[in-house]
């Protein structure tokens, strides 16, 4: 039941980040410096997505809006709402906003969910979920989806932290430990502070300890996420234990920067026969002098391209192509239906002869 009225989602759309905003719904701490935030979309609409992906939030901070990235903590089987969970950093403008300013019933812009990091795109009768601090985000999402459709599954669940007081969701993963037969649940921490209870194992993940902690590690689907020289140690010691690399995936990015305040790009001489593009939503009309991406020839008139990594990774620069062809040299941030369905990323597409975009 919506607002007293019944429905089903065979009767509701789907959420369209091009069209509706998000609210915030609930403000949840997780840790001391740890946040999750639950958004809603309006009456009527579902989200629907891949346990894993990720969203790019825009936050009206002072000076103009910045376009942050986060990872979906929340699973598509209760696709009413999505959350995500961050951590506040000192250095990051983003998250630093969100703990000062975000608060119940504001709305905010939002782009995606997108995204390959999800178990759902690498069946696997095992699998061995292994994070570091806030990297524990997509983990619990693929993990809270399979607790909900498939709770039998085999899993090994390990996750590290500074302290007992910094494991993100470990109250809830002990419950699911109860719940799930088939889930090995693993938290590590470096240091217990004085006065701190804590009976489960200490020091560092290594060579020596993983293969204690899963035995058959070598067996599962792997899947990483966390500070970079942690993943570049679970990399190697699955590596150097003889692991099939193909089986093992990591995701590297969480808060990404901005870039959308950015001065326009330098405008380039054209030949006589350079190519035009037109921006059908903004009615604008421009060369697109060779080299140049979409995004690119975009700001270069004053048209307003939402982006965030610019690196054909978040997705967030997502357009259609209404006519002509370009080369979309992309780093993950697009789903190969999407694709199908005659989109492409303005950050990392550089027009083939004239074309036109939905922007």
């Amino acid at each position: 039941m919506i607002g007293g009225t019944h429905l089903h989602l065979d009767d509701m759309a789907v959420w369209n980040d091009r069209l509706h905003q998000l609210e915030v719904i609930g403000v949840h701490a997780e840790t001391p410096t740890v946040r999750t935030f639950v958004f809603r979309a309006d009456p009527g609409l579902w989200f629907r997505y891949r346990p894993g992906q990720f969203v790019t939030l825009e936050l009206p901070i002072e000076g103009g809006p910045l376009l942050r990235t986060y990872t979906l903590s929340s699973s598509p089987s209760r696709p009413l709402s999505v959350a995500v969970t961050v951590k506040a950093q000192a250095e990051s403008i983003g998250t630093r906003w969100m703990f000062d300013h975000l608060r119940i019933g504001m709305r905010l812009r939002a782009y995606g969910p997108t995204g390959h990091f999800t178990h759902v795109a690498h069946p696997a009768s095992r699998y061995l979920f292994v994070s570091a601090g806030s990297g524990i985000t997509p983990m619990m999402a693929m993990l809270r989806w399979i607790a909900d459709v498939a709770p039998d599954s085999d899993i090994a669940f390990v996750t590290a932290a500074r302290s007992p007081d910094e494991l993100i969701f470990r109250h809830e993963l002990e419950l699911l430990d109860r719940q799930m037969p088939k889930l090995a649940l693993s938290m590590i921490v470096r240091d217990t502070p004085p006065g701190v209870a804590w009976t489960g194992h200490r020091g560092r993940l290594d060579a020596t300890r993983l293969p204690i902690l899963v035995p058959d590690m070598l067996t599962r689907e792997v899947f990483c996420c966390g500070p970079d020289g942690f993943m570049d140690t679970v990399r190697g010691i699955l590596a150097d234990a003889g692991h099939d690399m193909a089986r093992y995936h990591q995701e590297s990015f969480g808060d990404l920067p901005v870039a959308t305040r950015q001065a326009p790009a330098e405008q380039v001489a054209p030949d006589a026969d350079a190519a035009t593009i037109r921006f059908l939503e903004s009615d604008v009309a421009a060369v697109a002098p060779a080299g140049q991406t979409v995004l690119e020839i975009a700001r270069s008139v004053g048209v307003r391209i939402p982006a965030a990594c610019e690196s054909g990774l978040c997705g967030t620069c997502r357009i259609s192509l209404a006519a002509g062809a370009v080369d979309m040299n992309h780093n993950g941030g697009i789903l190969d239906e999407d694709i199908a369905d005659g989109y492409i990323l303005a950050c990392c597409s550089v027009p083939r002869g004239d074309v036109q975009v939905g922007a």
